[in-house]
């Protein structure tokens, strides 16, 4: 049976989710699609790559329709969008990040923060530093629930973390788009 780019990406998602990213090996999705691991080089020239593509995916999958509204509501749906979809799988908070950070992929978050604090019309630098800030904030939020969560399920910890880490992200969202908010552009909303 001849495999396609997109069957690797769908078998290489869910041994993510099932074994998680240590796991996610050439060697491991070969053998879970029956072929040679050197047979996936084929449509992907290094694991990297094939990161990558994964973690597009787990993105695309994450995609929700948007409410519009105010600059500052546009982030808040964009920011759980990204957190949510990170969440959804093992070790998603781990994958994501790195290959957003090796510029590998992972590329649709930054833009579209980029394009909601352009169209608000904050300055070329702000909308730059903006976004990363935001995306810094989610990922570094979102591995740290991920991982507790993850150990937590493990046993290895007693019981869940202290915080609400739901509210806890909800506060630290809103305290990064007041200091945006402190920036914004004359005649243009600011959070209350």
């Amino acid at each position: 049976m001849r495999h396609h780019r997109e069957d690797i990406v769908e078998r290489a998602v869910q041994v993510l989710d099932d074994y998680g990213l240590a796991s996610l090996t050439m060697r491991r999705l070969g053998s879970e699609l029956g072929l040679q691991a050197s047979a996936i080089y084929h449509h992907f020239p290094s694991k990297q790559a094939l990161l990558a593509a994964v973690a597009d995916e787990v993105l695309a999958r994450g995609r929700r329709p948007r409410a519009g509204g105010a600059w500052d509501d546009q982030l808040v749906e964009a920011c759980y969008e990204l957190r949510d979809a990170m969440l959804a799988y093992r070790d998603g908070a781990d994958l994501v990040p790195t290959v957003y950070a090796f510029g590998l992929g992972a590329q649709a978050p930054a833009d579209e923060l980029e394009e909601i604090l352009a169209a608000a019309g904050f300055t070329d630098p702000l909308v730059g530093v903006g976004a990363r800030t935001l995306l810094h904030f989610v990922f570094g939020h979102t591995f740290e629930e991920q991982t507790a969560l993850q150990a937590e399920s493990a046993g290895a910890i007693d019981g869940p973390p202290a915080g609400d880490r739901a509210s806890d992200f909800d506060v630290g969202l809103g305290l990064v788009l007041d200091g945006l908010a402190a920036h914004a552009p004359t005649g243009r909303r600011v959070r209350g």
